[in-house]
C-alpha cells in the first residue's frame, strides 16, 4: 500500500468510530505514540504518559481514551499525503464522563508510514479554545 491508501484507510476507520479496527489494520507492532502533553487522570483512570510505545501500549491508550470520554460528534479532514507521512485534522466534541464537562477539541495527527504500516503518530493540539 502507498503512503495514500494507508492514509485513506485511516480516515475511513476514524470516520465509522472504529479505532481498534484502525489499529488492528493499519499499526506497526513497533509503533510510536507521541502525544502534546501527558493526559491527565480521569476518575478512575490513570495518568497518560505522554509517548508510548508498542501496539499493546497504543491499544490500550484507546481503551483509557474510551473509558473516559464521550464522543458527541467528530468530524474527519484529510488525508494530507507526502511521501512517507500524512496528516488528519480531528475536530471533536466530547464529554468527559468522570465531570459530564463537555468541550470540543481539535487536533493535527501526523502519521509516519514505513512497509505498509504506521510506524509513528503524533498528535498537536489547538489550545486556541475555540
Amino acid at each position: 500500500m502507498t503512503t495514500a491508501d494507508v492514509g485513506k484507510r485511516l480516515v475511513e476507520f476514524c470516520r465509522q468510530g472504529q479505532f481498534k479496527q484502525a489499529i488492528d489494520a493499519l499499526y506497526s507492532p513497533d509503533i510510536v505514540s507521541v502525544e502534546a502533553f501527558e493526559m491527565p487522570a480521569s476518575a478512575p483512570g490513570p495518568r497518560m504518559p505522554r509517548e508510548m510505545r508498542g501496539i499493546q501500549q497504543v491499544r490500550g491508550k484507546t481503551e483509557w481514551w474510551e473509558a473516559n470520554h464521550t464522543v458527541n460528534s467528530a468530524n474527519v479532514s484529510g488525508p494530507f499525503i507526502s511521501l512517507e507521512k500524512f496528516a488528519v485534522i480531528f475536530d471533536m466534541d466530547i464529554t468527559v464522563k468522570a465531570t459530564g464537562k463537555g468541550m470540543k477539541m481539535k487536533e493535527v495527527a501526523i502519521y509516519t508510514v514505513a512497509n505498509d504500516k504506521i510506524v509513528h503518530e503524533e498528535f498537536l493540539y489547538d489550545t486556541s479554545g475555540h
